[in-house]
């Protein structure tokens, strides 16, 4: 049984259209990146984790998100193939080492997708219920028949709107998730402009005040914060599986990726600083902590604005993801890990049909039934869990085919990169509970028994053979 058996599966061709520049692709992960972590989990990180030098833990969380971002560039350049880590990993260690990360990947995406659903829908439900409008009760909350709920029917709705996005063609998609992300930038600069003139400089006196933690096993502190706030670069990695709709993928995917998670950095900071400069750290424990920031220093209007911004751009966080988690399950149904018709395309634009389906429904069933509140902690343990891999397969890269050719990307000091990349990942997933790790085994059992049931004997590789 040859579970290590590999595929270089750039080598596929597909039926996709090449039509994504260089503008579509930083769009496209700023999309992804820039939603719950930035209007919700910054006031959740400062007031419980790290007060103001949560900047310190966003750039440590940029910094080991960086380092893995240059290891899927080199991968994007050398390995051009939709299906992300997924593909890279397929090359070099073997199908199932390819099949955990893609397992690991559709958990992170999926239950990414269902969390911000629900923080879209925490949002609207504040809005509507300054109108007066309340939902009856039963369809106002997840699975709960205590209390009367039985399911949350915001988020199940704009699931079935983003999915019915999505499966309009891709340039379609990504041109209305664009004018959204514009949006989104145009809330947070009113944000940043506005509140430095309401900045105390007191608010950030005791600037560290849980102390730096431990680099293993904290539970506050900056490195825990870092940890927590790791949640908020997710998804910069959609960008490259989306590669077979990308022209000169080679070129234009190394620095999509690059030059969205510098913008989003700096925006994250800026947002940080200013929020915690308005407010004392201690008051920050909230959902919507930008717009509570603004209401708190009198500019309701603005508060007003972001919160319906919020609203409408958390949207773009699960058209990105869902794109991009559709185009991973279609490449490795190509592969013939799950069943053919997820790599069915639609006659005229070329997109996923059935994998899109999966996605938008699984997200929706997930955030309508499912409590949300340690989703943060389970989709970073996958995303950690996967990187370390891909820090793995960059150093196999290396030994079994060298250095880059010219023209493709080089990441920089192998192998001190990749091991720095190991140790940080390790930190971070100290940091959770014994109750996500639980999770997380039961998600790696779950995944192992669809490859040994299904993937194994239906594999294009095992059919060649």
């Amino acid at each position: 049984m040859d579970i290590f058996r590999k595929k270089d599966v750039s080598k596929s061709r597909t039926g996709m259209k090449r039509h994504l520049k260089i503008h579509d692709l930083i769009l496209l992960g700023i999309g992804a990146m820039v939603g719950t972590g930035i209007f919700t989990i910054t006031g959740i990180g400062a007031a419980n984790y790290a007060g103001p030098s949560l900047i310190i833990s966003i750039i440590i969380s940029a910094l080991c998100v960086s380092i893995s971002a240059l290891f899927f560039a080199e991968f994007a350049s050398r390995i051009p193939a939709n299906g992300g880590a997924y593909s890279y990993i397929y090359a070099v260690f073997g199908e199932f080492p390819a099949w955990l990360a893609g397992w690991l990947t559709i958990m992170e995406f999926m239950t990414a997708i269902s969390g911000v659903a629900s923080g879209w829908g925490s949002y609207l439900k504040g809005l509507l219920s300054g109108f007066g409008i309340q939902l009856p009760t039963a369809l106002n909350g997840t699975f709960n028949p205590k209390v009367g709920t039985y399911v949350d029917l915001l988020p199940i709705l704009v699931l079935l709107f983003v999915t019915a996005v999505v499966l309009l063609n891709s340039k379609a998609a990504l041109r209305f998730n664009s004018a959204l992300v514009v949006l989104k930038f145009s809330a947070l600069a009113l944000f940043v402009i506005a509140g430095l003139f309401f900045i105390k400089p007191e608010n950030w006196s005791n600037f560290a005040p849980f102390g730096f933690g431990e680099i293993y096993g904290g539970k506050v502190g900056i490195m825990a914060g870092a940890s927590l706030m790791f949640f908020a670069f997710l998804g910069f990695e959609s960008i490259s599986m989306a590669v077979d709709e990308i022209k000169e993928p080679q070129k234009n995917v190394p620095r999509g990726i690059v030059l969205s998670l510098t913008i989003v950095t700096i925006l994250y900071i800026l947002v940080t600083l200013v929020l915690t400069g308005i407010v004392h750290y201690t008051k920050l424990n909230v959902s919507d902590a930008v717009a509570f920031a603004l209401r708190s220093v009198g500019l309701g209007w603005a508060a007003n604005y972001v919160s319906v911004v919020a609203i409408l751009t958390l949207i773009t966080v699960c058209i990105s993801m869902t794109f991009a988690l559709s185009r991973m399950i279609y490449s490795i149904a190509r592969d013939g890990l799950l069943p053919r018709s997820f790599r069915q395309l639609t006659d005229t634009s070329r997109v996923p049909k059935n994998a899109t389906i999966l996605v938008g429904l699984a997200s929706a069933v997930c955030a309508g039934i499912f409590p949300l509140a340690s989703i943060a902690s389970f989709l970073n343990i996958c995303t950690l869990a996967y990187l370390i891999l891909l820090a793995l397969a960059i150093l196999k890269l290396r030994r079994d085919k060298g250095m880059p050719q010219a023209g493709e990307f080089k990441t920089p000091f192998v192998p001190v990169l990749p091991i720095l990349s190991i140790i940080i990942c390790l930190s971070f997933m100290t940091q959770y509970t014994k109750e996500t790790w639980q999770a997380f085994g039961i998600a790696l059992l779950v995944g192992s028994l669809i490859y040994f049931g299904y993937g194994y004997k239906h594999s294009e590789i095992y059919a060649d053979h």
